[in-house]
């Protein structure tokens, strides 16, 4: 039986968390490393550190960041966001990062999950896909949701897995802040068509809409932002929640 695992995710830009709608609007939620302290005392599975900043000084900002809250928070960290090498794989992981996660690197370059996953195992290293709906077919996108591609984002995910990929974080942008709920089409799409773990992005607003990301879209984990953000819902909550649905998490 899959266990499923609800994990936090932390928008960084200039070592504050932030949150947006699309990936537009940006507005402050807090501090980092006091946001970890607090999903780490509500027993979080996960933390999952994005870097919007995605620039030099931004990364070592991030880097900075995961450094303190690998000091306090025992929990695996993973951390993405202008990742394009696997040096920066390798500063990554030795600040405190358990994973890493790439987007337009790995697009540029698909061998790039190929050499990260030799140089520190599959475990390691996660696919991000910002997906969005044109026409009939969903398209991976770079650069923070900003240009397509061209790849389709259900075949990327096979060929992911197929080079070394050992998790898929599958963000829907249409879906980003709204809370209308995971775009279920897409992330069944995907789980179906893969071994490794999924994990659900993007849209979450509700308790139900939550726990559908895993009976619906059969997804192995759900990542959420503002809800806990802003204290919508605590991690106790979302857990109660799926186990009194008979849905498997870690207590």
């Amino acid at each position: 039986m899959v266990t499923h695992r609800i994990i936090p995710c932390l928008d960084v830009d200039e070592g504050r968390v932030v949150k947006g709608v699309k990936f537009k609007g940006i507005r402050d939620a807090g501090d980092p490393v006091d946001l970890a302290r607090r999903y780490n005392e509500q027993d979080a599975d996960e933390l999952t550190f994005l870097d919007i900043g995605a620039s030099h000084k931004s990364q070592q900002t991030m880097l900075n960041v995961v450094e303190q809250v690998s000091k306090e928070v025992f929990i695996p960290l993973t951390v993405g966001g202008g990742i394009r090498t696997v040096d920066d794989m390798q500063k990554a992981l030795r600040a405190g990062a358990d994973k890493v996660a790439v987007c337009t690197a790995a697009l540029k370059d698909p061998q790039l999950l190929a050499q990260g996953s030799h140089a520190f195992g599959a475990q390691c290293i996660v696919l991000s896909i910002d997906a969005k709906k044109e026409g009939d077919s969903y398209y991976a996108f770079t650069h923070g949701g900003r240009n397509n591609s061209g790849k389709d984002a259900i075949e990327w995910a096979v060929e992911a897995e197929a080079l070394g990929a050992g998790e898929i974080l599958l963000n829907s942008i249409d879906r980003d802040g709204t809370k209308i709920g995971y775009d279920l089409e897409l992330t069944e799409a995907i789980s179906s068509r893969v071994q490794i773990p999924v994990i659900a992005s993007g849209g979450a607003g509700t308790l139900r809409q939550l726990l559908e990301g895993v009976t619906d879209g059969k997804a192995d984990a759900v990542l959420l932002a503002s809800l806990l953000h802003y204290g919508e819902f605590t991690i106790a909550d979302i857990k109660a929640h799926f186990s009194k649905h008979e849905v498997a998490v870690r207590w």
